[in-house]
């Protein structure tokens, strides 16, 4: 049987630390950070996971340049696709 997320997380009273960690499901519009990046490629998602928990885990400035890092390789990714269909 499949499981379903719902909107918002319903672990907010205890974690789960496998299945939903605190720094993805404290953001005070109940939105787990899962639900917004399973929409997205793997460098963008992950910017946006690093952004979401920067300083919940760890260093805020670390995770912030951990997202630098991936949204420079989408942006060369890009551009790569961008000058092979100009050629």
């Amino acid at each position: 049987m499949k499981k379903t997320r719902t909107k918002t997380c319903a672990c907010r009273a205890g974690h789960d630390p496998v299945e939903h960690p605190q720094h993805y499901t404290s953001h005070p519009s109940g939105v787990e950070c899962i639900q917004i990046v399973e929409h997205m490629n793997f460098c963008l998602g992950s910017a946006v996971k690093y952004i979401w928990r920067a300083g919940l885990k760890g260093s805020a400035i670390e995770d912030l340049k951990k997202a630098r890092w991936l949204i420079s390789r989408e942006i060369s990714r890009l551009e790569a696709m961008d000058a092979s269909t100009r050629s």
